[in-house]
């Protein structure tokens, strides 16, 4: 039985809330070159072999052994081609001659009445001369059809020139797409003809950037200052009709990942003008001359595109001071900013071209960048309090499923020092933990881990530890813990803990610092006893240290030097600060050989001190020391509730509370983590 012819299932055609399906309009491109040049290599490629496939034989073979035996039913001359074909008679294939030379090819050969053979001539003259010759020498030979016709040539001498010239054309369009970086013309940017053009991402009137002033958390008084010059382009009147002018730059200042580029970002949201987005180092080639092209060209942009905002993120890759490199002078890096201080100070204020710029050193830009008339303003962006750090939390935690328990107060608390990003990396990491757990909802003990994470680092539980080095490490931490809790000026404890964390931290004790900015020696001395704690407890109860204080001795080395150079808490240097914040001395010192080796004893001798009453300390509380110690063995972890229990409450909190906190600030040292570091 026959089967029934099956149609295939038409696929519907999708169509949306119109009837008639939308038909998109080939556009010419280079691929269109590309497949003409396939095309004609595939005709060419066919046509030469719908052509008979004969096997070439010389003029005698053709003479003495198939004319002259008779075997020819025809002959073909190819005028145009110089070419015989030779036809032979069905019956005469099986001799030896054709079957022992020719086999393969008379196997291969299905088509009968097709030439099977030619050969080649010089000219027809002498071949018609040749022919008759034969026929007087041979008589009785009977006359051999012939017939003369030319065959087509498609791809001759001309059509083959003009194969070349198309090879050759479409070989040259793609350098130059590629050379041009983008499409056929070579338009796109980055590509040779385009390298001194701007690298600067247009975000125009309408453009959809997700981020506004609502997403910035922590930044009041910057944005303050941000969304002042955002109403500057907008009502631009409003300011310029009491006589102001509007600012010409703004540059925003401080650590990273405390929202620079955010805040960037939202003023690209919030502004109504176009904004022009870019960094430092795309200004930057291998070519001379081209970062000063871009900048120009970048400026020219914004002039026609005015009123409009520029940002130029991380410019100190181009911005830094001049003069510094002697051995290049001529410096590609200075030419650029040559440039971009000419284009700042080269358009006029009603323009309405707003620089904006963020950079955490701008201790290294050039004088000349940072004066008013360029970045008229330096907007300094510091890390967030414990308000901003709340404000911080609460726009992070958003996006994520977290407990009705959780006390985001308490986070902001437990997390001095950390800046927008490091806040962000804790609510991402919280989640990934309660997430590994399988829970509903983030609690509050994830979010203790997620910072223990990103303060010391993974935690090490496979790390095997001997047991009389664990209990090293134990009286160590135990060490820290007391010195700490019965010292007046020492960081509340917030969490001792002896599980190894990072690469090299044997453990660690987590302090909570209050938001503090003015210290004096009392203070400092203090932290230097508390960090000190760890070997001065290993000593007592040892009776010898080891290599886990290493850290703890980079730490009160630094704070020590500093009292002594930079805060001037030394009477024998006294009131003098020898620290350089720009580092231009950076081959001189600036002081003398007498004066560094008093600093070296005045640091000695006030490390010396402070461990001799770290010491006395934890002598007089040795059995506390052991008492967590112990604990710390059993449990690992213990908490300022734990610590409380075992030792009471610390004798300085009720003082504290009543007491009113400093808020101005110069550099507080970094005595938040204590770790211990192997050799």
């Amino acid at each position: 039985m026959a089967q029934e012819d099956k149609q295939l299932p038409k696929i519907p055609f999708t169509n949306s809330g119109d009837d008639k399906p939308s038909r998109k309009t080939p556009k010419f491109n280079i691929y269109w070159v590309y497949g003409l040049i396939f095309a004609g290599l595939v005709a060419s490629s066919i046509y030469n072999k719908s052509s008979p496939d004969l096997t070439e034989i010389s003029e005698q073979d053709f003479e003495n052994e198939m004319l002259a035996k008779g075997d020819i039913a025809k002959i073909e001359l190819i005028s145009n081609k110089n070419e015989v074909h030779v036809y032979i008679k069905s019956d005469s294939l099986g001799k030896d001659f054709y079957v022992k030379k020719f086999k393969e090819k008379m196997d291969a050969t299905k088509i009968k009445g097709a030439p099977l053979f030619m050969f080649r001539i010089i000219k027809w003259e002498v071949f018609y001369a040749d022919y008759d010759k034969f026929y007087k020498s041979h008589p009785a030979v009977a006359a051999v059809p012939q017939s003369v016709r030319d065959e087509p040539d498609f791809f001759g001498p001309a059509s083959s020139l003009i194969v070349y010239v198309l090879v050759f054309a479409g070989i040259w369009l793609i350098l130059m797409r590629k050379m041009g970086g983008g499409g056929p013309g070579g338009g796109g940017p980055g590509g040779i003809f385009n390298i001194g053009k701007s690298k600067a991402t247009l975000f125009d009137k309408g453009a959809k950037v997700n981020i506004n002033f609502g997403d910035v958390a922590g930044l009041d008084e910057a944005k303050v200052e941000v969304m002042e010059i955002v109403d500057f382009l907008k009502n631009p009147k409003k300011y310029t009709a009491l006589g102001g002018k509007i600012p010409k730059g703004a540059l925003l200042i401080g650590p990273p990942g405390t929202g620079k580029t955010l805040l960037a970002k939202a003023m690209a949201g919030e502004a109504q003008v176009p904004f022009f987005s870019l960094s430092g180092s795309d200004f930057v080639e291998m070519f001379v001359g081209v970062g000063a092209s871009r900048v120009r060209d970048l400026f020219k942009q914004a002039r026609e595109k005015a009123p409009c905002i520029i940002f130029i993120d991380e410019i100190d890759a181009i911005g830094r001071a001049r003069g510094k490199n002697v051995m290049m002078s001529n410096d590609e890096r200075e030419n650029t900013l040559n440039q971009l201080l000419v284009e700042m100070d080269g358009f006029g204020g009603d323009t309405g071209i707003i620089i904006l710029a963020a950079t955490n050193r701008p201790d290294v830009l050039d004088s000349a960048l940072l004066r008013p008339g360029r970045f008229d303003r330096q907007i300094s962006i510091d890390k967030p309090d414990v308000k901003g750090r709340e404000a911080i939390f609460k726009v992070h935690l958003v996006p994520i499923k977290v407990s009705e328990k959780l006390d985001v107060h308490k986070l902001a608390e437990q997390t001095p020092g950390f800046a927008g990003a490091d806040i962000a990396n804790v609510c991402n990491e919280a989640a990934l933990i309660a997430a590994r757990k399988d829970k509903a909802a983030v609690e509050m003990i994830d979010f203790q881990d997620a910072i223990d994470r990103v303060i010391g680092g993974l935690e090490k539980k496979n790390k095997i530890i001997a047991p009389h080095e664990k209990e090293i490490i134990a009286y160590h931490e135990a060490g820290h813990a007391v010195c700490g809790w019965f010292l007046e000026h020492a960081y509340p404890l917030l969490k001792v803990t002896i599980v190894p964390r990072g690469t090299a931290a044997l453990g660690y004790a987590q302090y909570t610092p209050t938001e503090q900015y003015l210290y004096n020696v009392d203070q400092l001395m203090d932290q230097i006893c508390m960090t000190l704690g760890g070997r001065a407890s290993e000593e007592i109860f040892f009776g010898k240290i080891s290599t886990g204080a290493s850290n703890d001795l980079q730490q009160i080395t630094r704070m020590a030097y500093g009292m002594v150079t930079a805060y001037g808490m030394s009477d024998k240097i006294g009131n003098v600060s020898f620290y350089d914040p720009t580092q231009e001395n950076t081959f001189t010192k600036p002081f003398s050989e007498g004066t560094g080796k008093i600093i070296d004893e005045e640091v000695k001798a006030i490390i010396d001190r402070a461990y001799t009453l770290t010491l006395e300390l934890l002598t007089k509380r040795k059995s506390e020391v052991e008492t967590l110690a112990k604990e710390l063995l059993s449990k690992e972890v213990l908490h300022k509730s734990d610590v409380e229990l075992l030792i009471g409450k610390r004798p300085f909190e009720a003082k504290k509370l009543l007491e009113s906190e400093p808020e101005v600030v110069i550099a507080p040292p970094e005595t938040t983590i204590v770790t211990v570091v192997g050799a």
